[in-house]
């Protein structure tokens, strides 16, 4: 018997009456989930919301000849301003406006998109797998090894968080990179100084739940029968571990997406002239008081992304309850 039918909680199994008929039928926990959740209207706009962006950054060069504006980082001056060559607010050239430089600015947030889930996404997965990893060999084994890998977090954690991005990245970027060219300047650096910044967050929580799901009667079964301790950990552990992994990633996705957003505003993420939401805010802030639009479209669209993803990352983690109202 595997450890998800020993693990089945008796609320989990919900019986429903047929429609037309005497008939009852069970639910199993995917069936569960996704009726509670689509029940969170606020999350499933969310979610629409997040799959209408990432079609968006997928499918950026169509977008924009759609809206028949030009590229992210084709300058045109005869947008400016012909008086002072300043830049120029919305228009039906150009709907969300050009920047100083004469860059559209729809098209500079389309793509920016493209930069900012990709790092978020690329970033959460090594933070999420490090801290799985991390975090179960902590919990399992305990003693020696979990006073090893707890301090080595609680030392992660311990530093200014932005300060240390700032250093590494500013180190990473000169040259040929870090770690003899393996960390190279661009995003490479910018995934691997937000993984580092994130993975001790996911590595205490998966600690705490391994800390409590090793004394389970499923994995004494287990044990009693010669398992190996990897077969336990990654066969039996892994597999109860999915619905905490799956939340808190959710949750800790906007937070990186941010987190590029300030790095690239402070001048150590995204380079340009590719076209990042943090980057153009940081560009907008000597000419906002002119060129209102350069800072608040990319702004609005940062603020609605992590937003999304936040409210999806609670609606998750209400229809994954299983103590949640039925």
């Amino acid at each position: 018997m595997s450890s998800s039918e020993l693990l089945i909680d008796s609320a989990e199994i919900v019986a429903e009456p047929v429609e037309g008929s005497g008939e009852i039928a069970a639910m199993s926990p995917q069936q569960l989930f996704w009726r509670r959740f689509r029940r969170d209207r606020v999350a499933m706009t969310a979610l629409a919301f997040i799959v209408a962006l990432v079609l968006v950054a997928l499918f950026a060069p169509l977008v924009v000849k759609i809206f028949g504006v030009s590229g992210p980082n084709v300058q045109d001056s005869t947008a400016l301003d012909p008086n002072f060559g300043t830049a120029t607010g919305p228009s039906s050239a150009h709907p969300l406006g050009v920047d100083d430089l004469g860059r559209d600015i729809l098209a500079r947030v389309v793509y920016g998109a493209r930069v900012s889930l990709a790092v978020a996404l690329i970033a959460t997965t090594v933070a999420v797998v490090v801290g799985v990893i991390v975090g179960m060999v902590a919990g399992y084994f305990r003693g020696w090894v979990d006073t090893v890998l707890s301090r080595i977090m609680d030392i992660v954690l311990a530093f200014p968080i932005l300060l240390l991005a700032i250093g590494l990245a500013s180190a990473c970027s000169l040259g040929r990179g870090c770690l003899g060219g393996l960390i190279k300047p661009g995003l490479s650096t910018l995934i691997v100084v937000i993984a580092l910044a994130s993975w001790p967050y996911i590595g205490r929580i998966i600690r705490g739940q391994v800390l409590s799901m090793r004394e389970k009667e499923f994995v004494d079964a287990s044990r009693a029968l010669g398992a190996s301790h990897r077969r336990v950990i990654f066969r039996e552990i892994l597999p109860n571990l999915v619905t905490p992994i799956i939340v808190y990633a959710s949750l800790v996705l906007p937070t990186n997406i941010l987190f590029e957003a300030a790095l690239s505003f402070l001048g150590v993420g995204v380079q340009p002239p590719t076209a990042s939401w943090g980057q153009m805010i940081a560009a907008a802030s000597p000419i906002f008081d002119t060129a209102w639009w350069y800072m608040v479209f990319p702004g609005i669209a940062l603020v609605l992304t992590v937003l999304a993803f936040n409210l999806v990352g609670d609606g998750l983690q209400d229809a994954l309850n299983p103590r949640a109202d039925r």
